[in-house]
């Protein structure tokens, strides 16, 4: 997340088919097909030095793109949707289509030049997409398994029995391969192995919340502990004016690890000595259940950037 000032700045709107583009500061547009023939003109755009390209996050749309402009040393950022968003609400925009976003997206990395992100290593990329796609598989196997106790309950199952057995085997069967492939891959790269020894040292995180703070937060160690509880969407949001008080929330950051920290967070109330004492605490004090656990979370959260950045284990006297 370093700050970076270039006299050219390219803004891109990534669609599934389409690559609209806005030039600054010559107002300059364009549009290309979102295709290998299109990456290559936009690094021939951006050829010139001190171009900078930036480009929303679109659910992966940019990825093959914004490799493409990597390997060929163009600086490149990837900007969070929800920032865009606020920004065309400030400027008092309301209309919307893919050459105003593109637009929008230039001024944007202009006005603040610290914002997005770079591309992540290719291990990274890897073990992100390997966890993504088994979130999918898990997430698929809780949809299942919860009808399956419908069925139960209607008195159906035997209707479905066979077939909802052999489903739940085969994704048993692709979860496990998945997790295999992950753990492969954490131990081939010996920087990343030391770093999953380090966060799996903490009592609570396990093998699933180790990989996905890895494959999600690769700034991991690089944070204040706030810049990490926020990316987590971990941290509370005032929402106070004058004399009044509002209630905090947590909202925004990286949603899929945020749930998988919730997990860890159930674990570690119980059985991270020290987090089960600030849990208690909490109790104690009347703190609801959700409350709690979010509080916990963030602790485990800003723990693991802690031990990143010192790259020493878990000690009791941590926290």
């Amino acid at each position: 997340m370093n700050t970076v000032s270039r006299d050219r700045i390219i803004g891109i709107d990534v669609s599934r088919d389409w690559l609209d583009i806005y030039c600054l500061p010559e107002g300059k547009r364009a549009r290309l097909p979102n295709k290998v023939e299109g990456h290559e003109q936009v690094a021939l755009l951006a050829r010139e030095p001190g171009a900078l390209v930036c480009f929303e996050a679109t659910g992966g749309q940019e990825w093959r793109l914004w490799s493409t402009l990597d390997a060929v040393g163009i600086t490149t950022r990837q900007l969070p949707p929800a920032q865009i968003k606020a920004f065309a609400a400030s400027r008092g925009t309301r209309a919307k289509t893919d050459r105003i976003d593109a637009e929008l997206i230039a001024r944007f990395m202009a006005f603040r030049p610290d914002a997005g992100r770079v591309l992540p290593h290719e291990k990274l990329r890897r073990l992100r997409a390997l966890t993504s796609k088994r979130g999918q598989l898990v997430e698929t196997r809780k949809r299942l398994l919860a009808q399956i106790k419908a069925h139960g309950k209607l008195g159906s199952a035997d209707m479905f029995d066979a077939m909802d057995t052999e489903l739940k085997d085969l994704l048993d069967g692709q979860i496990a391969e998945l997790e295999a492939r992950i753990e492969q891959t954490m131990a081939s790269d010996d920087d990343l192995a030391e770093t999953a020894g380090i966060l799996r040292s903490v009592p609570g995180i396990g093998p699933v919340a180790s990989t996905m703070l890895i494959a999600e937060m690769p700034e991991l160690g690089q944070l204040s502990g706030e810049q990490a509880a926020a990316l987590a969407g971990l941290a509370p949001i005032a929402h106070d004016s004058g004399a009044m008080r509002g209630k905090r929330a947590i909202g925004g950051g990286r949603r899929q690890l945020r749930h998988v920290m919730f997990q860890a967070a159930l674990v570690a109330s119980h059985h991270n000595p020290i987090l089960k004492t600030f849990a208690d605490r909490l109790r104690v004090a009347g703190k609801p259940h959700k409350v709690v656990i979010t509080a916990v979370a963030r602790k485990l959260v800003t723990i693991a950037n802690a031990l990143c950045k010192s790259r020493l284990k878990w000690a009791n006297q941590t926290a």
